[in-house]
Parts: structure tokens; C-alpha cells; sequence
């Protein structure tokens, strides 16, 4: 028997609770960091070092932190669902929990990749790119992350993912970022979907939606076990 396809779409608070820093919450990253200074390609042109070192603390920080309950119940539900990961995020705590399908929609901050060439992309074993880490071409390695203003590649197999779902589950997100926040909205309207995030959210129109007004950790405890009557 064929199993039932989950699609899990993540955001920042899925990660949280590993003690990641959000963005765009009170006391997140944009607080700190104005995004025109460390998330665009001009502030890539304009001072690199200073993006290099804002990417080289993320990436130590997301070294340094583990896969929390929600991530290890995603994987979890490999056992009895055929499960596919969307995430907004640039960790790599899904892989590390042992989710096998994982697409990351903003890139992957354990990857560099040449700034010539977006296809030259390499695993990066340590936590810091310098300055003058350059790729076989010879350009400056970069973070491989997708920037404020640069197109998103993998949108088109998220939105294909996502529209052959038997159920879909977002966790964590604000569906404020676009325009992965459209992915809610291609999918089939008849199939279960669960949101789980303690935010207030107006989504009245989304068919077939239930919400579990929770942080990532307790929400997943919630969901799994409606989850074990689709089995």
C-alpha cells in the first residue's frame, strides 16, 4: 500500500527552540542588523567582510545548537508517511534530526558556493568563509544563501511538492514571506492541513485547516498524535 504523502513546510520558529535567532521576532536578527547591510547582493559588492563575518556567526551558531523534539517527530513520521520537507530555513536541523527529503527554499548556510557561478556549490566543514576562499574559477566563495531580491530556484519544485501532498503541515512560519508563503494556497483543497505557530493568523478561507496555536515542540506532541489516526 502506498503511503500517504506528507508535506512539512517550516519556518523560523521550528528552529527556535534549538536557541536559533529569528528574524523578524522582538529581539530577532533585524533588530540587530538592517537587511540592506547583510542580506542583499549589494551589501555582497559593498562590504564583504562584514557579510562574511554576519554568515560566519550564523553558521556557528547553527554548528553549535541541535535538532529539537519537533524536528526528531518530522522525522519520526518517515516510518509510516512518505514525508517531504520545505523549509524556509537555512539550518541544517532537519538533515541532522534524519529527515531524507529536505528542500531548502533560502539556501543552506553549511554550503558556499561561487559567487560567478551559482552552480559551483560546496559542503563547508568548518564555520567561517574568509575572505580570498575562492572557488575553481577563482571567484570569492559566498554564502549560500538566497538574498533579499535574488530569485528563489527551487519555488517551482516547492509549489509541485506542495500540489501532491495528502496532507500538508506548516510549522513555525508567519506566511509573511513571499513567495513561499503562497505555498498554503496551491494546495488541493480537499486534503487535511494543519498549522501549527502561536501566532494570530486570518486563514478562514484556507480549506480543510486546522490550527494548533502552539511553539514548534509542543504543537508537534499535539499534531502527532492526530496524525497516528491517518496510519
Amino acid at each position: 500500500m502506498k503511503k500517504k504523502k506528507i508535506v512539512v513546510f517550516s519556518g523560523a520558529g521550528m528552529s527556535a527552540e534549538s536557541g536559533i535567532k529569528t528574524f523578524r521576532d522582538t529581539g530577532g536578527l533585524w533588530e540587530e542588523y538592517r537587511i540592506e547591510d547583510v542580506a542583499t547582493f549589494d551589501a555582497w559588492l559593498k562590504n564583504r567582510d562584514l557579510v562574511l563575518d554576519f554568515y560566519n556567526q550564523r553558521r556557528k551558531q547553527v554548528m553549535e545548537a541541535k535538532p529539537n523534539e519537533a524536528h526528531i517527530l518530522v522525522a519520526e513520521w518517515q516510518k509510516h508517511f512518505d514525508v517531504q520537507v520545505i523549509t524556509q530555513n537555512i539550518d541544517d536541523l532537519h538533515e541532522r534530526a534524519g529527515s531524507k527529503k529536505v528542500l531548502h527554499l533560502h539556501g543552506e548556510i553549511m554550503k558556499g558556493r561561487s559567487t560567478a557561478r551559482q552552480d559551483l556549490v560546496y559542503p563547508l566543514k568548518h564555520w567561517e568563509i574568509k575572505a580570498g576562499d575562492v572557488c575553481e574559477v577563482g571567484s570569492q566563495i559566498r554564502p549560500h544563501i538566497v538574498w533579499f531580491g535574488e530569485a528563489v530556484p527551487e519555488m517551482d519544485k516547492a509549489i509541485e511538492l506542495a500540489e501532491e501532498a495528502d496532507v500538508f503541515v506548516t510549522i513555525g512560519t508567519s506566511l509573511n514571506v513571499y513567495p513561499a508563503a503562497n505555498l498554503i494556497h496551491v494546495v488541493q483543497p480537499d486534503i487535511p492541513k494543519f498549522l501549527v505557530d502561536p501566532g494570530d493568523f486570518n486563514l478562514d478561507y484556507v480549506k480543510n485547516l486546522s490550527i494548533i496555536k502552539a511553539t514548534a515542540v509542543e504543537g508537534m506532541k499535539i499534531l502527532h498524535k492526530k496524525l497516528n489516526e491517518l496510519i
